[in-house]
């Protein structure tokens, strides 16, 4: 390999190190994650990382404006939820204020609109009771949430910045790095393909009354190589691909895996990717669907894709 090609594995980190500051929180945050798979990994539990929401874009170093995409977590926090019930350790490394697993059913309500206010009797105290009509399955999910937090299952880690995101995803890869194969990353935050760094980012607000904004950004290091060669060798790693255009998608996955060299590929079109994706592997493409008498039943397509991809991750780590 060229070691000085744009797409290299050490340009990259190198990269990553220079022009993008290292979050406050990363340590406490590496420890924590250390600790999370330590202890998993010991119990023989497979421990998958899962990225959600999208990510934001600074173009001020006090900041006031940025970029942003669409992204509301929505297939992260679900697919989260499936690897728990899976019996999956999952760190949740997730987008501050997109959706969370178990409470994204609830995500579009407001609190004070399913909160009923009971006043007391004499000198009883007012109570506050849940309009449990409101709350659909509340008492099963709760059940399921308070499984997960008595057995330690999940941990999630919020970010915010495509900073962050980049810096939290590689101490999120050295912390599960040991656990060889039994690791999994499920990469399907959507993060921004373009940035400014902060050597060349204005201090302060971008005034309006300087005229027409003119923006010339770099492009994003493409981390999944570091992350694949270097920080997480072993592991099974599935990246997303989200297209507009149908007629590339596969060819797009597939030059995905031939140039990093990862393990699958979750390729969607933009207007059919809650009910339609392709799989692809080094040997293999697999189209999932979901009917509409499947979605009428509340099934979701994340359910397809997480058992497909469980069952893949379990042959991986018997070869």
């Amino acid at each position: 390999m060229d070691h000085n090609l744009p797409g290299s594995p050490e340009l990259v980190t190198s990269r990553l190190e220079t022009e993008f500051a290292v979050p406050a929180q990363v340590e406490d945050a590496y420890r924590r994650m250390a600790d999370f798979a330590r202890l998993h990994g010991s119990q023989n539990r497979r421990v998958i990382l899962v990225t959600s929401g999208g990510t934001k874009v600074p173009l001020e170093s006090h900041t006031v404006r940025f970029l942003d995409n669409f992204s509301s977590g929505t297939r992260g926090a679900t697919s989260a939820e499936l690897f728990l019930q899976a019996d999956y350790a999952v760190i949740f490394l997730y987008r501050h204020r997109s959706l969370f697993p178990f409470v994204r059913r609830f995500a579009a309500l407001n609190i004070l609109d399913v909160l009923r206010l009971k006043e007391g009797v004499g000198l009883e105290e007012p109570r506050v009771e849940p309009d449990l009509t409101a709350l659909p399955n509340i008492v099963e999910i709760l059940h399921r949430y308070e499984s997960v937090k008595q057995k330690g299952l999940l941990l999630p880690v919020e970010f915010s910045t495509l900073s962050e995101y980049l810096h939290l995803l590689k101490a999120a890869a050295q912390a599960l790095s040991p656990l060889g194969s039994s690791a999994m990353f499920y990469l399907a935050a959507a993060v921004s393909d373009f940035y400014i760094p902060a050597s060349e980012m204005p201090q302060h607000k971008i005034q309006s009354s300087s005229g027409p904004l003119q923006l010339s950004m770099k492009m994003v290091p493409k981390i999944l190589s570091p992350l694949v060669k270097d920080w997480a060798p072993k592991a099974y790693v599935i990246s997303f691909k989200l297209e507009t255009d149908p007629s590339i998608l596969v060819d797009r996955a597939r030059k995905a895996l031939e140039t990093y060299n990862h393990q699958a590929v979750v390729a969607n079109v933009l207007d059919t990717r809650r009910s339609c994706v392709t799989i692809v592997t080094r040997d293999s493409q697999i189209d999932l669907r979901l009917s509409d008498e499947e979605a009428a039943r509340g099934m979701e397509l994340e359910e397809k894709i997480v058992n497909y991809l469980q069952d893949c991750h379990a042959h991986f780590i018997s070869q």
